[in-house]
This record gives C-alpha cells, sequence and structure tokens, in this order.
C-alpha cells in the first residue's frame, strides 16, 4: 500500500496514469458510439423472420421448416417490388392475419393442432451469417412465429432484402441479394457485414458483438 501510495506522489507517474485513464475512457465512448450508430444503422437496413418451433422433437423441428417455408413464398409474393425495409415491413403489417393465417393451415395441414402467435416487433438476434454475408447480433425488426409452447430451437433468416432462401452451405450470395443490401445501407455497414477477410473489418465486427453481448447496446423503443 506504501508503495502504491508513493508511485502517486511522483507527480510525472501520476499524470501518465491519469492521462491513461482519460484515454481508456476515450476510447472506450469513441467505441460504443461507433457500434451504437452501426448496430442502429444495419437493424434499420433488415427485416427478419423468428420462427421458434414448438419443441426440439425431430416432429416439430421439422414443422418449424414447413411453417417457414409457407411463410417466406407468400412473403417474397407480396414483397417482390419492395426497394426499401420500410415497405416490407409495412406490408408485412397490414397481412398480419394473412400471415397468422397461413401458419395455422400449414401446422393443421401436417396433423397438428398447435396453437400460432404471429407478431411484428423489434427482437434480439444472435450473430448470424447467410453464406459470406454476416449480421452481427443485435435487435432487428422482425416477424416473428411462435409455435405451440415456443420451447424448441429458433430459426433466423432475412425476409428483406431476401436472404432466406440461400444455399449457406454454398458460401454465396446472390449479386442481386448483395446489390439490394448496399442500396439500403452505407459503405461502412455493408463492408462490416460482407468483408471477412480484412482484418481491420473483423475487429469492428468484434465490437459490435462485444457491445450487444454485454449489454451495452439495447433494443430500441417501439
Amino acid at each position: 500500500m506504501k508503495k502504491i501510495i508513493k508511485i502517486f506522489k511522483n507527480p510525472k507517474t501520476k499524470m501518465i496514469i491519469i492521462l491513461s485513464i482519460l484515454l481508456f475512457i476515450y476510447t472506450s465512448m469513441c467505441a460504443f458510439s461507433y457500434a451504437q450508430t452501426v448496430s442502429s444503422d444495419l437493424a434499420e437496413s433488415v427485416f427478419r423472420l423468428h420462427v421458434i418451433a414448438n419443441s426440439d422433437s425431430k416432429e416439430d423441428q421439422e414443422l418449424k421448416y414447413k411453417v417457414r417455408d409457407s411463410l417466406i413464398n407468400y412473403m417474397n409474393s407480396l414483397c417482390k417490388d419492395c426497394q426499401t425495409k420500410a415497405e416490407s415491413v409495412e406490408i408485412a403489417k397490414e397481412h398480419l392475419s394473412d400471415f397468422q393465417k397461413i401458419a395455422e393451415k400449414t401446422i393443421k395441414e401436417n396433423g397438428y393442432n398447435y396453437s400460432v402467435n404471429v407478431s411484428i416487433g423489434n427482437f434480439e438476434f444472435p450473430t448470424k451469417t447467410y453464406g459470406d454475408i454476416s449480421l452481427p447480433a443485435g435487435y432487428y425488426d422482425a416477424l416473428r412465429v411462435q409455435i405451440g409452447e415456443a420451447k424448441g430451437q429458433n430459426w433466423w433468416c432475412v425476409m428483406f432484402p431476401p436472404l432466406c432462401f440461400i444455399d449457406v452451405t454454398s458460401g454465396v450470395v446472390p449479386d442481386e441479394s448483395k446489390e439490394e443490401l448496399q442500396e439500403n445501407m452505407s459503405e461502412e455497414d455493408y463492408a462490416i457485414i460482407s468483408d471477412n477477410d480484412s482484418t481491420e473489418i473483423k475487429f469492428k465486427f468484434k465490437i459490435l458483438e462485444f457491445f450487444t453481448d454485454n449489454g451495452f447496446l439495447t433494443a430500441k423503443k417501439q
């Protein structure tokens, strides 16, 4: 303890410590501000789909995918001419009851009587990769579908721009989908989700994940 006190009594050492603390605070604030801005911009660029299965049983998981496919088919027919996320969200809201009916119909046709809850809101998503595009964890507007008790594994994708039908095993997103992404976000934001080789971009991606995973970036108010 005496050694520590002695160190702080040295004016030069004391100044170095204070400056180091101030530099750390400033850097942290800049990193947080950057993460908050980028997270918000990305969230404003995409509209996602979130389907939750009744349980983790094989049958319930298979049903989840059938409900997903029915909803995506309908969404794609509705939003084939949409140019912005705002348009797709508005159309989805106008047809929310239709999404509900389609999900219920699919469940019934497959021999189940599960209830289903379909809603549009701002929900938390983990980091997800779609081919060669990666979206960092954060809060995104989404169409959420809860099947039965909704205690099974989740399934996520991007409804706008349309990335739901991409074969992630190929590791390639079609150029037309990338073009839509680019048109709806800044050059910086697009680089963060698409450039997996740059060390700088990887570092920025990790900054976003750090602040989200530790609860510093929270859901926007509806």
